[in-house]
This record gives C-alpha cells, sequence and structure tokens, in this order.
C-alpha cells in the first residue's frame, strides 16, 4: 500500500497549527523537569537516602502489602497514615494535616488555591525550581529576590520585594536547596511579619537540619510548615504533608484531587514510620558522612567547600572547571548535579547527594584524579 505523503505532511501541519493555537504561550516556553539517566551509574545526584531497609523488615513489609485491596478505593483522607504522620513528625494537636503526592503537588495545591490575577508568588533565589514552575502553571507571577553571595538572606531585598509585590505566597526553603544553609531565624522572623499572604516553610531536608518551625507552626496566622518522607529514604512512596492552621487547609483541601494517597503509599509510609528509629539511624550515619565528606572535599585543592544542614553539599570549583569536573565525572560512572549553567552566585558550582561511607570514597578518589589531571593540563 502506497502512504500518501502529501497527506501525512498535511495532517503533521494541522497538528502543529492546533498545539499553536490551544497550549498557553507561557508552557510553550518552558522545559519539562529533566531527570538524567543514571542507569550503570553512581548515583549522587537527586538526594536520596542511600540505604536500602534490612531484608527481614523488607519481607514483613511485603507480607502487609498483601493485605492491600487493590480492587477497592484507598481512604480518601488517610486518616491512619495521618495519626502517625502527626506522632512521628510532632505536629501540634491544634494543627491540620494534608496530604499530597509528594510536595510538588502540595505546591501546586497551594497556588491554585491562591491563584489569581496578578497575583504573586515571592520567594530566594537560587531555590527550588518548582516553585517558580508551578507558579507559571497556575498563571501566576513568580518573583525571585537573589541571595547573597554568601547565600545568605538578602533581608531587606525580601522585604523590599513584599512590600513592592504583595505577594499571596513567599516559600521559604529551610534547609535551603540548592545552597544546603539554614537562613537565619531573626530574617525569617521580620519577613513572617512582613508578608500580607501566607508564608510556607519548606522542610524537605528537616531530618537533617536539627532545625525547624513545626512546633512555633501555630504561633502565627500564616505560616504553613511542609515536608516530605523523601529524604528520609521513602523517596519512591512519594509522599508530602502540610501542617497549619484548619482555616487554611481547609480551603486548600477542597483543591486536593480526591484518593490522591494511593493505598500501596498509606500501608507503606505507616509501616516505615512504626519504624522510625531505624530510619533515625540511617539519617544519623548520613549525617557523620555528610561531615566526613565536607572535610574530604575541603582537602581538595581549587574547592569552596559550604557547610550544609541537608544530605547533600555545595562546592564551587576554579572558574570555568565546573562542567569538565561533570562530565569527567559522569565518564568514571559517577552522577552528581552540574549548577553551572544556572549561572549567577550558583556559576562553577556543583551539588552532591551524601551517599554511603563507599560511595563518597569512590567518589573522592574520582576527585583527586580528576583534579590531578586538570592541573596537569
Amino acid at each position: 500500500m502506497k502512504i500518501d505523503t502529501s497527506l501525512l505532511v498535511t495532517q503533521r501541519t494541522s497538528l502543529q497549527d492546533k498545539v499553536a493555537r490551544w497550549v498557553r504561550p507561557e508552557i510553550k516556553a518552558l522545559h519539562a523537569y529533566h531527570v538524567p539517566d543514571a542507569t550503570g551509574m553512581l548515583k549522587l545526584d537527586a538526594m536520596e537516602n542511600p540505604y536500602c531497609w534490612p531484608e527481614a523488615l523488607q519481607q514483613e513489609w511485603l507480607t502487609l502489602l498483601q493485605s492491600a485491596e487493590l480492587n477497592r478505593y484507598p481512604d480518601p483522607s488517610a486518616g491512619a497514615l495521618k495519626a502517625r504522620l502527626r506522632d512521628a513528625m510532632d505536629v501540634p494537636a491544634a494543627a491540620e494535616i494534608m496530604l499530597g503526592n509528594g510536595s510538588d503537588e502540595i505546591i501546586q495545591i497551594i497556588l491554585m488555591s491562591l491563584s489569581g490575577a496578578s497575583r504573586v508568588v515571592l520567594s530566594p533565589e537560587p531555590g527550588f525550581v518548582m516553585y517558580d514552575m508551578i507558579a507559571t502553571y497556575t498563571d501566576m507571577k513568580y518573583v525571585g529576590v537573589p541571595l547573597k553571595q554568601d547565600f545568605s538572606l538578602d533581608k531587606q531585598a525580601m522585604l523590599d520585594g513584599i512590600e513592592k509585590h504583595q505577594p499571596a505566597v513567599v516559600f521559604l526553603a529551610y534547609p535551603n536547596n540548592p545552597t544546603g544553609n539554614l537562613f537565619d531565624e531573626k530574617d525569617i522572623e521580620q519577613i513572617i511579619q512582613a508578608a500580607p499572604g501566607a508564608v510556607v516553610i519548606d522542610e524537605a531536608y528537616h531530618a537533617f537540619a536539627d532545625s525547624s518551625y513545626m512546633s512555633r507552626v501555630m504561633d502565627y496566622d500564616n505560616v504553613l510548615v511542609m515536608r516530605t518522607v523523601s529524604k528520609m529514604g521513602l523517596a519512591g512512596l512519594r509522599l508530602g504533608l502540610l501542617v497549619g492552621a484548619t482555616e487554611w487547609l481547609s480551603e486548600f483541601d477542597k483543591v486536593r484531587l480526591p484518593y490522591n494517597i494511593n493505598i500501596l503509599t498509606q500501608l507503606s509510609a505507616d509501616f516505615a514510620l512504626q519504624h522510625r528509629n531505624m530510619l533515625d539511624e540511617q539519617t544519623d550515619l548520613i549525617k557523620a558522612e555528610r561531615n566526613k565528606l565536607f572535610k574530604s572535599l575541603s582537602e581538595i585543592k581549587s574547592f569552596t567547600v559550604y557547610p550544609s544542614r541537608a544530605n547533600f553539599i555545595l562546592l564551587r570549583s576554579a572558574v570555568n572547571q565546573a562542567s569538565l569536573i561533570f562530565e569527567a565525572l559522569k565518564k568514571e560512572n559517577i552522577l552528581i548535579k552540574n549548577l553551572d549553567k544556572a549561572g549567577g552566585v550558583l556559576k562553577d558550582c556543583l551539588r552532591i547527594t551524601v551517599g554511603t561511607e563507599n560511595e563518597n570514597r569512590q567518589l573522592v578518589t574520582a576527585l583527586e584524579k580528576i583534579m590531578e589531571e586538570i592541573v596537569q593540563d
């Protein structure tokens, strides 16, 4: 059968015209969130917990999953899981909890609820990229306020931005991603007081930070605390939570899609949090390895290594070396995050997830070899 190529061309042109006409220009201008293929590589780019569960615990979990009624919808409110999270996360009794399919969905729910003509999302930059992207999805204006050169908050610039733009919501990552530092609490306090709308304290890395606003969330009428279990070793579950006053969360819950937390996630997260001691032990191991890795990286000439309160470390290479180092590590089958192309205060920066002792040793050995070769060249 002979194919009419002219018809195919016409159909293709028609398709392109329809897409061009109906897809929002802001969406067409975006680039999809890119997750690099890490097959066969030492994966130190995504801030994951590198430790698995003991075999006996895995078998106990798998036995539990056999009870899941996959033919039935899950509990729409995930009541048992919320109760478990309230205990595990020390959520104040007066606060409400809303669950999301990861922090990303929670951010989307918040912005869908607060969106409107000329409404603004404000956050320090560099920060979590999804604040900006989801603002675009929800037709809101995103305003990024640059951090200082040392990655601390530019408090006055933040206050000026709040005064000028009157944002519907301010996002403050605590600790910040990708810089790893905790912003000064006095600065945060002034931002909370100045903000006309909601202030979301994003505590994705709370397990490693030894500092939190959870106990203080009800001390303010505009503060919400957002967390995820991803960094605790449960990234595959895609479970996030938002904590705050009922008045806020009851409105946000209207936007949340029904059954957004599936039955396997509900059972698995509840089971894992019953073994919080194991997760805490893994967290302690990561924090100890973070300190050792910081010391080892600091001993490599030409690196500026920044203290971290998360499960990753940011470093700055010599001028124009970051991308060379990144590509050389890929040839060694080691994947980290190259932030050099972001420019600004992240020029020449790389971000490294803290791995196991053996993984960190492989990384440091490879980096030492690469830096020797760069110096010789």
